[in-house]
């Protein structure tokens, strides 16, 4: 069956030229963006119930955007001024790049990973003796927390905002060739919205491998997956498929 339209569990992306614009463009295909999944803010009250005390930490490990905005929201509602010695810790550069929101970046303390959050090892273990606050969500991969645990450091989680799944109902009607999905979460808001979800012949899309055994376990069928040595971006594996099925 050929491919006329896509859904992305996912916002649209804000960038003009997005690697989606050019998919569409190219192979004349509906693309809509629904974020399956959203993040929502824990109150200071619920933080304090945490234990925590965001004057006992000197660095911060941001993995993400939702990081530092929910990190400097919850310093504003505890009337938190971070200091100016506050050292950050940016999984990468987009989220490094992101902190200039809220912080001058030329005169603070800034180190950036590549993109892996493994990348950060080298850079905290340099700075072992600072007392590092995490702000996380309430879903966090197992990857961050057993790594920093074996790195012998001074270390706390704090739970800043929570991943809730989005109300779907008014897609209930509405179908679609492909859909495409980037977390286990997704998937689970699919099901949660729709328990009588049967595939048929719709298309699913996978990102990454949790997402893949979510699906699986979930008892969907995965027409499509990233990354591949051959496709490692989602819209790259979107491409190959539907050139395949739309000839």
């Amino acid at each position: 069956m050929k491919v006329k339209t896509i859904l992305v569990s996912q916002p649209e992306p804000k960038m003009e030229n997005s690697p989606y614009s050019k998919l569409i463009d190219k192979e004349k295909v509906k693309v809509d963006f629904r974020p399956f999944i959203h993040v929502e803010g824990v109150d200071a009250k619920s933080v304090r119930q945490q234990k925590i005390d965001l004057n006992d930490f000197t660095a911060i490990i941001l993995t993400s955007r939702n990081a530092v905005d929910h990190f400097f929201r919850i310093a504003e509602e505890m009337r938190f001024k971070v200091p100016d010695s506050m050292k950050y810790f940016c999984q990468s550069e987009a989220v490094a790049y992101y902190l200039q929101k809220y912080v001058v970046y030329r005169k603070r303390k800034i180190y950036v990973g590549k993109r892996l959050f493994t990348d950060l090892v080298p850079l905290i273990k340099k700075y072992k003796d600072e007392k590092f606050l995490l702000p996380s969500s309430d879903v966090l991969k197992l990857d961050v927390p057993d790594t920093l645990e074996t790195l012998n450091i001074n270390w706390k989680r704090a739970i800043f905002y929570k991943t809730v799944i989005s109300d779907l109902s008014d897609l209930r009607n509405v179908y679609y060739d492909i859909l495409v999905f980037f977390s286990p979460s997704g998937i689970e808001s699919l099901l949660q919205n729709f328990p009588d979800f049967e595939q048929k012949e719709t298309r699913i899309a996978v990102f990454g491998n949790s997402t893949v055994d979510a699906a699986t376990g979930a008892g969907l069928r995965i027409d499509i997956k990233a990354p591949t040595p051959e496709t490692p971006s989602m819209t790259m594996a979107l491409q190959k498929y539907i050139t395949s099925v739309n000839k």
